[in-house]
């Protein structure tokens, strides 16, 4: 098992964290997922496949918080989606 630490776009709140720890956990291989909304940043573990960092980032992508220097208008877009269904799903 690897340790990782990404720094994202377009991370603005615990809503966007729910989205994102969600996503996460459901792909193979990944635990131990930890979001910092104060530093935009996505910390794992998972296993030593080269490929699954790959995997994070797409699924990242596709929920609209790409690796930082990544950014773009459709991305920006999707997030906000993302943040508002994590609202909506956060436990009370």
């Amino acid at each position: 098992m690897k340790q990782e630490k990404i720094f994202i776009e377009n991370l603005k709140c615990h809503g966007c964290a729910n989205t994102i720890k969600k996503g996460m956990l459901k792909l193979d291989g990944i635990s131990d997922v930890e979001i910092k909304v104060d530093e935009s940043s996505v910390s794992f573990t998972m296993d030593e496949n080269m490929q699954q960092r790959e995997n994070v980032l797409k699924k990242l992508f596709r929920l609209g918080y790409p690796e930082q220097g990544n950014n773009n208008i459709r991305s920006k877009a999707t997030s906000y989606v993302s943040c508002a269904v994590g609202r909506m799903t956060e436990k009370v």
